[in-house]
């Protein structure tokens, strides 16, 4: 197989990047080194080929997604399927080896934009921006650090004029935050924050996993230097605790989580500790989103019985993403 056999995009992308986490980012001249090689490869005008027992980058499932320069060198078969994409963006590939060019993640985001609806593109953004793998079919996997963030997201598809997806793209980038280490946080913050006209009750978006620090005059009162938080308005010195094991973790896990809970209370803070039920419950989390607006000083003025059908979308299209069904 020649060096630059296949460009890897769309799906293909996404699956390597789950599967090999961000030390296979590179640098920017290695980025620039293979988006001149993905050019030339585009310039060169070949249908993709997969080699002999169809070897692909780790992650990417059949058929692998690829990019080509013109319509006429499209494939589809039942290893590959080509999409067109005439101009590569700046440093938009890295080498995976074995002859195959990956879209980096901002890139990657880029091309979803028009494979996905714009809550599943906010879905998306959250976790290139997060500490955490989504998984179809399983809970998440923590990932040590995150493969992009928002501000790289939006210098890149910014700067990409005239792609396909740019605008809706960036549109999605308005609703995600960086750090959000699952999930559910992510769906919390949209259900919460998320603007009336998309089904979210407006309040304004938290700090994710935010640093908060004993002050040393305190340290005789707690037994840490530090306490993190899910969801974080320091200015209203507020707290919201994503709990999906309530109740059912081990002793030990449920001792921790009181003492910081305890701590995070001793510095001041409120803290709402929110289980999965009240995720799923829509009574529970409007009351959930009345705390939380009170808190932050948000008055709520949505108008029902539009804004009820509104946040109900949102929470449908939200639960089909994250909790498909079982077969």
């Amino acid at each position: 197989m020649g060096e630059t056999s296949i460009l890897l995009g769309y799906l293909s992308a996404l699956e390597y990047w789950r599967a090999v986490g961000p030390r296979f980012l590179r640098g920017k001249r290695q980025r620039r080194e293979a988006t001149q090689r993905a050019r030339e490869m585009l310039a060169a005008g070949k249908k993709p080929r997969l080699s002999p027992g169809n070897r692909r980058p780790a992650g990417a499932k059949l058929p692998v997604r690829v990019l080509v320069g013109d319509a006429k060198f499209r494939t589809r078969t039942a290893s590959v399927q080509s999409r067109v994409w005439p101009a590569i963006p700046d440093n938009s590939m890295v080498d995976a080896g074995e002859g195959f060019l990956v879209s980096t993640p901002e890139f990657c985001f880029l091309q979803m934009a028009s494979q996905l609806t714009l809550v599943q593109l906010v879905l998306l953004a959250f976790e290139l921006s997060g500490t955490y793998v989504f998984e179809e079919h399983g809970p998440a996997r923590r990932r040590e650090s995150p493969l992009t963030s928002i501000k790289k997201l939006n210098e890149f598809v910014g700067a990409a004029e005239n792609a396909s997806g740019r605008a809706k793209a960036l549109r999605a980038l308005r609703y995600a935050r960086d750090r959000s280490a699952s999930p559910m946080e992510s769906a919390l913050a949209m259900m919460l924050c998320m603007p009336y006209s998309l089904g979210g009750y407006g309040v304004p978006y938290p700090l994710f996993n935010y640093h908060v620090d004993v002050p040393p005059s305190m340290r005789g009162m707690v037994d840490r230097a530090y306490c993190e938080c899910d969801l974080c308005w320091p200015e209203s010195r507020l707290c919201v605790e994503y709990d999906s094991r309530l109740h059912h973790a081990d002793a030990e896990k449920q001792e921790e989580d009181a003492r910081r809970r305890n701590t995070l209370i001793t510095l001041g803070l409120t803290v709402i500790t929110v289980s999965r039920g009240q995720l799923m419950d829509g009574g529970a989390f409007n009351r959930l989103a009345r705390q939380v607006a009170k808190q932050t000083g948000k008055r709520l003025r949505y108008r029902d019985p539009e804004f009820t059908r509104k946040h109900l979308a949102l929470r449908g299209e939200l639960w089909a993403a994250l909790l498909p069904p079982r077969t």
